[in-house]
């Protein structure tokens, strides 16, 4: 469909069908404006063409908190934030992809073809490392031009970075290789492009997540090939939206928090002779808490313990979910976000105790949610950020206006889990 056509199509209802089986009912007059923005930006840009629309989620953890690093267990969820994307296909090989309030990435896929390390951490590498792996796993490229606006905010446990890369891989699948390649195959392509390409050593969760749908557990026991399962459960149809509370901390300076969990974590394997904790047992851990205490520390342990403890805690969770079991699941959930919060301790930053917003936010929700068929914990990495609310249907506005009230206009957001990952839309 050329460019003119499609934003015609957008722009007049025609598809408001489509984007109501992606975002809910109630979000398609936004979405519509948010869809056609894209496509006439890329009009101004690239002009008239044969176009495609895609999207790819944003992605919440459930469960797992600080686990993958050390070969456990995860759930997480796709959410109706995501990356849209308006698309080209053009014959030279060169990829360009403008994003919002960027400059224009372009890569020539012929010769871009191995790490730079000069280009670390730019959004150009993340787009060679795609086109690396689609073309070492003997898949098809090819160059196109993209316009891409995202609402999956940074600093959000949400995972922009991995949306971007399953984008990138997504317009490839379409493009050129017939929509053949499973989303799963390109959520470890995206893993390989970060990991080589972009130089970020990252674990596989968020670009499965992303690129999936729905609820979705990993198992990184071999991290190489690690077992993924969907699982279908319809949270909305439950009577439930998942509340991500944007807490305003600073995530300045807490890179040496972050390195903390998983380099205590592995401390306390390796002092029993292991890599990393998912390939020892709780009964070694116990073994000699004596001389553990006085190598690594005694938060090390506690931190090690929540890792056991977690993972038992997905595997109910999925379990739970299997079976349509809501109060099962939110009582995890709960005992979850206790764990962050008393082993792993990621709640707040010890450089700063003045600033708790995390658990400021949590203490608040105990209070409105508490009794009410509710559940929350702490989200994503932790120390500052957000936290996460499954708040029934009949609370949510409230609770949307007193956690505003409380951390600013805006900060709490009223999310769906969304069945599909990495899709063409159009």
């Amino acid at each position: 469909m050329k460019t003119t056509e499609l934003l015609k199509l957008i722009k007049e209802n025609g598809a408001d069908a489509r984007l109501a089986d992606i975002y809910g009912a109630e979000n398609v007059d936004a979405q519509r404006e948010r869809y056609a923005e894209a496509i006439g930006e890329f009009y101004s840009i690239y002009g008239e063409r044969e176009v495609s629309l895609f999207s790819v989620a944003g992605r919440s953890e459930i469960s797992g908190n600080h686990t993958d690093h050390n070969f456990g267990k995860v759930l997480a969820g796709s959410i109706n934030l995501d990356i849209i994307a308006v698309a080209s296909k053009t014959d030279d090989g060169v990829i360009k992809i403008k994003s919002k309030g960027f400059d224009e990435d372009c890569v020539d896929t012929k010769t871009y073809t191995s790490p730079v390390e000069s280009d670390y951490f730019k959004s150009s590498a993340l787009i060679a490392g795609m086109a690396k792996a689609f073309s070492d796993a003997s898949l098809k490229i090819g160059g196109y031009v993209a316009y891409t606006t995202s609402n999956v905010f940074k600093g959000s446990g949400l995972s922009s970075s991995a949306a971007f890369e399953d984008m990138v891989g997504n317009i490839l699948n379409y493009f050129y290789n017939g929509g053949s390649v499973d989303n799963v195959e390109i959520a470890k392509m995206a893993q390989f492009a970060e990991n080589k390409f972009f130089g970020k050593p990252c674990g596989l969760m968020d670009q499965v997540a992303c690129a999936v749908g729905g609820f979705v557990s990993i198992d990184f026991k071999d991290p190489a090939s690690p077992v993924i399962e969907k699982i279908d459960f319809d949270l909305s149809g439950a009577g439930y939206a998942l509340c991500i509370v944007n807490t305003g901390g600073n995530h300045a300076d807490l890179n040496e928090d972050y390195a903390s969990v998983p380099a205590e974590m592995k401390a306390v394997a390796k002092y029993y002779g292991f890599e990393v904790l998912r390939k020892m047992d709780e009964a070694t851990l116990m073994s000699d808490i004596k001389g553990l205490r006085e190598k690594v520390g005694d938060r090390a342990i506690l931190r090690a313990i929540h890792f056991f403890n977690e993972n038992k805690r997905v595997e109910k969770q999925a379990e739970a979910l299997k079976n349509k079991d809501i109060k099962t699941f939110f009582d995890y959930v709960i005992a979850s976000g206790n764990s962050s919060f008393k082993y792993l301790q990621n709640v707040f930053t010890t450089k700063n105790v003045n600033e708790q917003g995390l658990s400021l936010a949590l203490a608040i929700t105990d209070n409105l949610l508490s009794g009410k068929g509710a559940a929350w914990r702490v989200h994503g990495g932790g120390f500052a950020g957000t936290i996460q609310a499954f708040v029934p249907v009949s609370e949510v506005q409230a609770y949307k206006k007193a956690i505003d009230g409380c951390f600013g206009e805006g900060a709490c957001h009223i999310l769906r889990i969304r069945p599909y990952g990495a899709i063409k839309v159009i």
